[in-house]
């Protein structure tokens, strides 16, 4: 049994088309936000993980922390439209990267850590777009204020890596980590 350390639904969702049995214990943490974006989002996972593994829990706990970086500037979740903005028109027509920590606490308490990255690349956006997506509120609790897996498509010219990495949880880089997690 896996215990999922978030509350993001979008990780929820890739376990469950996974198969991977697990439960979900969100975690009260304080998050990094600044730093090295690969050391943020890998510490953010730890800090998630062992938040919930201290708790004696029987079992793997899986922490991840997802966040979108251009050049050394972390974009996290916008605390409001406003920001929302800033954030789509600074990575308008330029390549960012999403990083995905991930944080694995095994019933010992060892922790395993690593990071994956996903290169982006966005459309120029308009104001016609930029308006249009700000006004679906899909931005909201959104590391770099997209979802690509749903209008924020539509913000996307392309990506390099792996998809499932922007969207909350890097499955192939999971698996390397707990090969045994699916099969």
């Amino acid at each position: 049994m896996v215990v999922l350390a978030s509350r993001s639904p979008q990780r929820r969702a890739i376990l469950e088309q996974l198969g991977v049995p697990f439960e979900v214990r969100a975690p009260e943490v304080e998050e990094l936000a600044s730093g090295p974006p690969q050391e943020v989002a890998v510490e953010n996972a730890y800090r998630k993980a062992h938040a919930i593994s201290e708790r004696g829990i029987d079992g793997c706990v899986l922490g991840a922390d997802t966040l979108v970086a251009l050049g050394g500037t972390i974009y996290g979740k916008p605390a409001d439209r406003a920001e929302a903005q800033a954030t789509l028109e600074a990575l308008s027509g330029r390549r960012h990267t999403v990083i995905g920590g991930l944080c694995l606490i095994a019933s010992d308490g060892r922790p395993r850590t690593a990071a994956a990255t996903t290169a982006v690349t966005f459309r120029v956006l308009d104001e016609g777009l930029l308006e249009w997506y700000l006004d679906t509120g899909e931005w909201r609790d959104r590391a770099g204020a997209y979802a690509i897996q749903g209008r924020g498509a539509a913000l996307v010219r392309s990506i390099e890596g792996d998809y499932l990495n922007v969207v909350g949880l890097p499955v192939g880089l999971l698996l390397e980590l707990e090969p045994g997690l699916v099969g």
